[in-house]
């Protein structure tokens, strides 16, 4: 039986092979701009951005500035970089190996 708070179900299974699909940054607009709403991608967006930022040791003091996050989603995503599954990390990492 399945705990309540697992993710893991059929139908994000069923959207990961979907994105899995794309090929390019053009095709994830497509897809996102018909999936999600523009005030979720913006907060994904900016969730990103201060990971991002978060891993070159940027302050929260300066990353608040530069993004606008509040402290709340800042910890959050610090948390996530800290304790999480290392999601933020593996696609943070690959983008530098890419550059």
């Amino acid at each position: 039986m399945k705990k309540s708070n697992d993710i893991r179900t059929e139908e994000l299974s069923q959207l990961f092979q979907g994105i899995l699909q794309l090929k390019t940054e053009e095709e994830c607009y497509q897809f996102f701009e018909d999936v999600c709403t523009i005030n979720e991608l913006r907060s994904i967006a900016q969730r990103f951005d201060v990971a991002v930022k978060l891993s070159k040791k940027q302050t929260y003091t300066e990353i608040e500035e530069s993004t606008k996050a509040s402290s709340a989603t800042i910890s959050r995503v610090n948390r996530a970089l800290n304790y999480g599954k290392d999601g933020y990390r593996l696609v943070i990492e690959r983008m530098k190996e890419e550059k």
